[in-house]
């Protein structure tokens, strides 16, 4: 078993929970058991696409650590990570009889880690909750630092919670069957974890293209890791994005909006590749990187199979939606820049004027456009 340890300390513990790499989900119910958890019962949820792949296997892994193990599916798809799928949840433990100490366990990608974890934090007022991410992108990014919440009327996770889990379970195994698309956005989050923090992370990235497209498993290993060990220096450092922790939205902002304005027909990993690729234009317009560097982001974004070009949407219309981002502050928009590559930084004085000559490098028509 490899695992890393990710926790803060105030004046007293915040959080503390171990982030474990297996090749199955086998050694899942020792991990649960280390933990001491007070809960007799475990209700996993899930959507109908990883249900039918992983539930049954993982269901019969957790029958001997719970006197009841329950299970809750729901459709598969952003278009139901919201409050009505929430409140179906809460009606199904309350039937069930869960109480403050039970668990609730997220088998899934992010959608799945997203909606379980803010559940956890608002039923009964927060009850423990684990991570079982099954997607590439999850693994990376969504399942660590406790950012839990669901969509609002197209406003995508305008409603949610800072709410660490106890445990985070990854099943290398599982990346085997991931979708060429799903695990292509997945590398979406991983080329922007790297470009924020380690440059030489993202030179051995591209060098190391072809066996990462190939699923190697030592080189998915260390590349997963690497993406956790870094958001975990920052969640340590700022776990309620009062700060440093802004940086690990560089490409968000405007990725969000594209994802919005297609209603949620693109990948996640896609939109923050748009996103990633706009940013970096204005950080090459600003100065903070060379044109070597930039070439550097888009060459990184087609060696994954991400597209770097939008069509359909006026940049106008994309400025707009990226205005009503969460991430709003005293109206400004706190935009992630590169400063240099391998180092992110908050930037709220970039204009719309700035902002509206960005998208237009993302808007031209090609082979990479979705």
């Amino acid at each position: 078993m490899e695992s890393l340890h990710i926790q803060r300390r105030g004046e007293a513990l915040e959080f503390s929970y171990d982030i474990v790499w297996e090749k199955g989900f086998a050694g899942i119910a020792p991990c649960i058991r280390q933990l001491s958890l007070a809960a007799r019962k475990a209700c996993v949820v899930t959507d109908s696409q990883v249900g039918e792949l992983y539930l049954p296997e993982i269901m019969e892994h957790l029958s001997g650590c719970f006197s009841q193990t329950d299970s809750f599916v729901f459709p598969a798809g952003e278009e139901n990570k919201t409050l009505h799928t929430v409140q179906s949840l809460y009606e199904f433990l309350i039937g069930k009889k869960y109480e403050r100490r039970d668990l609730l366990i997220a088998l899934g990608g992010g959608v799945v880690g997203d909606l379980t974890g803010f559940s956890a934090a608002t039923y009964l007022r927060g009850i423990d909750f684990i991570q079982v991410p099954t997607t590439l992108l999850a693994q990376v990014d969504s399942s660590i630092g406790g950012k839990t919440g669901v969509d609002f009327s197209k406003y995508k996770n305008m409603v949610g919670a800072f709410y660490q889990p106890r445990l985070v379970y990854m099943n290398m195994e599982v990346l085997r069957s991931l979708p060429e698309r799903q695990f292509a956005g997945g590398m979406g989050e991983v080329l922007k974890t790297a470009l924020i923090r380690d440059k030489s992370f993202y030179s051995w990235i591209l060098e190391n293209q072809a066996g990462i497209n190939q699923r190697d498993p030592d080189l998915l290993s260390s590349m997963i890791r690497r993406c956790c060990e870094i958001k975990a220096a920052v969640v340590e450092e700022d776990p309620k994005e009062q700060g440093v922790r802004a940086v690990l939205n560089l490409g968000h902002t405007l990725g969000h909006a594209v994802e919005k304005l297609k209603d949620f027909r693109l990948q996640h990993g896609e939109c923050v590749a748009l996103g990633t690729s706009a940013a970096a234009y204005l950080s090459l317009k600003r100065g903070f990187i060379s044109k070597e560097e930039y070439e550097s982001v888009l060459r990184g974004i087609a060696a994954f199979h991400l597209p770097s070009h939008v069509s359909g949407l006026r940049a106008e219309e994309i400025l707009q939606a990226s205005k009503s981002d969460k991430k709003m502050e005293s109206g400004k928009i706190k935009f992630i820049l590169l400063h240099p590559l391998g180092r992110a930084v908050i930037d709220p004085t970039v204009s719309d004027e700035e902002i509206l000559e960005a998208v237009r490098t993302i808007q031209k028509s090609g082979e990479d456009t979705i």
